[in-house]
């Protein structure tokens, strides 16, 4: 009853019973925790944590998108504060377009993590024990997603390498396949032992696999092997050995499998390019014994080799080569050359160069399939090669190192599309004069329809006669010309032994030594005289001259051979053969004044290409050397002289046709008159060797019969 009526029944505690409650709820809580951990880590420890398999194969797997098993034995515990990991069998999947179906596999895995690491930083590990590990990296046809990256999305995240304190590494391979370069390779990698996160010394690395069709071998070195196990700089070198070639990559790479636009080092030696080439289906002619070196950067669809530099045989190469890996393969390079052999552009006709300079040129010709005492090379073009990939290339040549013809300034185009070739333009000096050609050899036409245009500026005679043994002093005479040819066939000797089209080469108003002329004359008076004078080198001037040929069937014909000297009209006829490669030409010189001792007789142009033969003692100078001995002994000696006398009746000719180079129907005298001693060649005999019916009628027009 002495309670006051105002003060209530249930007041709270006072402030520090508040706080003491509040403690007491957190230290229970706290305690709880460490219980709950406590138990959890007593379970796992007792257990070993092998409960917790499936939740991990399941978890694991829906972070990476990919299936991951474990077939054997699995643990999973804090020992006592590291987590503990074991499992035997462990398997982690690839993307279903995979052409194997594990991006990871490993007989055992044991290893030591450090539980903050898989929250902060990165990741570590203790140590770690992997017994045949088994990697597979790999792209898929289109080349947009790889194996190794797990996301579906594009850009995903990347393996990546945790720190590894301790670690033994055995029995570890690693698979490549890359389908679009159709490259596959299978590596061995040596075992690993690592104390203190450092590995030491290089880890080696060898295997086999196949580049398209071309089995090869490889070895290389990680020398930087703690970097890269710490995601640093991967420093790199291999070797690698393919189809007779050695090439060698070195470089440093952001991390072991990237090389997107990377600078590497290679540098490639072998017996033949061409092999090396072939390998990614690529045709170049064939190369003596190669060293090149330069620089290559990856970066997407292209591979891009700049600073080349080199030999092929006795020839410098200097230069870049862009590959494009897309749709089809193109090559786009540009070449600088500062002196080339001439024995190493043999190959550019067919040829090769091993043999053409340890045999010469009718061996190299025969092992091309070619005909005995053949020149013309029989090899086909790689026609089904040259219609899957494209090229363009630019090459300049400074000298072509020759025994006889002097070739300087060499600049060469070249476009392969879809199976046409063309070298336009291909320019050259020669002799102090210029060529220019353009030739295509078009590969979608069956057989190759195979074009040349070859044309030769006013070139000085002197110098080049001078480069086949003959005297340059005193002639002054030039020679220009066009070779206008069209064809069809798989090969050089192909195309042109069904060719059709113009030969023609004009000498205008020059001088040339008395030698040359009055050997191909057989002025055997004027000639002894010069002689006996000491003016054998004098010059002899030449009005004009025309040597053509009319081209059809691969056979040319002389239309015509006319050459009109100061004191002389020389005329030629017959013709060769690009079918069978045999020769038969005559040349005969008519004196426009009178000459005694005048053979007047034909000199002779016989043989093969391979091996020409001058016939200078012809039937008619010995039935002209018959008449002079019967006349000697029937009359006096007087008359035997009377059977070498030149009455001097040649006509003069008209030089406009012939700077033309007009056909033998055009040529005509400086009077107008038609010429009545051209145009009279004769044509090729029947693949049987009998002559046709009309070349039958003919014989006895014939001035020399050929074939």
């Amino acid at each position: 009853m002495d309670a006051s009526p105002t003060q209530p029944i249930d007041a709270p505690p006072p402030a520090a019973a508040q706080t003491r409650r509040k403690r007491r709820i957190a230290r229970n809580i706290l305690i709880g925790i460490v219980a709950v951990i406590a138990a959890i880590w007593l379970v796992l420890y007792i257990t070993k944590g092998r409960f917790l398999k499936h939740p991990f194969e399941r978890i694991v797997g829906s972070m990476t998108h990919r299936t991951v098993t474990v077939g054997g034995d699995f643990q999973l515990y804090f020992a006592p504060f590291r987590i503990k990991f074991y499992a035997e069998r462990f398997t982690l999947s690839n993307p279903d377009w995979a052409s194997r179906p594990n991006l990871f596999k490993a007989d055992k895995l044991d290893t030591r993590i450090a539980p903050l690491s898989l929250l902060f930083g990165k990741r570590r590990l203790y140590w770690l024990d992997l017994v045949n590990g088994a990697v597979d990296l790999e792209w898929n046809a289109a080349h947009t997603a790889n194996t190794w990256t797990f996301s579906e999305k594009k850009g995903g995240k990347p393996l990546e390498f945790p720190r590894i304190d301790v670690a033994t590494v055995t029995g570890t391979t690693v698979r490549y396949l890359d389908p679009r370069m159709r490259v596959l390779a299978n590596l061995e990698v040596a075992d690993i032992r690592s104390v203190d996160a450092t590995i030491g010394r290089a880890v080696g690395l060898k295997g086999t696999g196949r580049l398209r069709e071309t089995p090869f071998t490889v070895t290389a070195q990680l020398l930087s092997p703690d970097a890269t196990a710490n995601r640093g700089q991967n420093k790199l070198v291999a070797r690698m050995r393919a189809a007779g070639n050695v090439i060698d990559v070195a470089g440093t790479l952001p991390s072991i499998a990237d090389i997107e636009n990377v600078p590497l080092a290679v540098t490639a030696r072998g017996a033949n390019l061409s092999t090396l080439l072939g390998v990614i289906d690529v045709a170049i002619p064939n190369t003596r014994t190669y060293r090149l070196r330069g620089q290559l950067v990856k970066q997407g669809d292209e591979y891009r080799f700049t600073r080349i530099t080199g030999i092929a045989g006795k020839t410098d190469l200097a230069g870049t080569l862009t590959i494009t890996n897309g749709e089809r393969i193109h090559l786009d390079s540009v070449l600088a050359t500062k002196s080339l052999d001439i024995v190493d552009a043999a190959p550019f006709i067919g040829y090769n160069p091993d043999i053409v300079e340890s045999k010469g040129a009718v061996a190299a010709a025969a092992a091309t399939g070619a005909g005995a005492q053949r020149l013309l090379p029989n090899a086909n073009l790689p026609i089904e090669t040259m219609q899957i990939f494209d090229a363009d290339l630019k090459w300049t040549i400074g000298v072509v190192r020759s025994k006889n013809i002097p070739i300087s300034n060499v600049d060469l185009t070249l476009d392969l599309e879809r199976g046409r070739l063309a070298l336009s333009p291909l320019t050259f000096a020669m002799a102090r004069g210029n060529v220019a050609s353009d030739v295509v050899f078009d590969t979608r036409s069956r057989p190759s329809a195979v074009s040349y245009d070859i044309r030769l500026a006013p070139t000085p005679l002197g110098r080049l006669l001078k480069g086949y043994g003959l005297a340059e002093a005193g002639t002054t005479g030039t020679i220009k010309g066009r070779i206008e040819l069209k064809g069809r066939g798989d090969s050089i000797h192909e195309s042109l032994a069904s060719s059709r089209g113009r030969i023609a080469f004009v000498m205008p108003s020059g001088a040339l030594s008395v030698r040359n002329v009055q050997l191909a004359e057989l002025d055997i008076g004027t000639f002894a005289q010069r002689m006996f004078q000491g003016k054998l080198k004098e010059p002899v001037q030449v009005n004009c001259g025309l040597i053509g040929f009319t081209v059809r069937g691969g056979v040319a014909a002389a239309d015509p051979i006319l050459i009109d000297t100061r004191k002389n009209v020389i005329v030629g006829r017959g013709g060769f053969s690009f079918r069978n490669e045999a020769v038969d030409l005559a040349f005969r010189a008519d004196s426009k004044k009178f000459s005694l001792f005048a053979g007047q007789s034909p000199v002779g142009v016989g043989g093969m290409f391979a091996a020409p033969q001058l016939n200078v003692i012809s039937k008619d100078l010995l039935a002209r050397v018959g008449t002079g001995l019967g006349l000697a002994l029937v009359a006096t000696p007087v008359a035997g002289i009377l059977a070498f006398v030149d009455v001097g009746d040649a006509k003069s000719t008209a030089c406009g046709p012939v700077l033309a180079g007009a056909t033998a129907q055009a040529q005509r005298t400086t009077k107008g008159q038609p010429r009545d001693d051209v145009g009279h060649g004769t044509t090729a005999k029947a693949e049987d060797g009998k002559p046709s019916t009309a070349e039958g009628k003919a014989q006895k027009k014939k001035f020399l019969g050929i074939f």
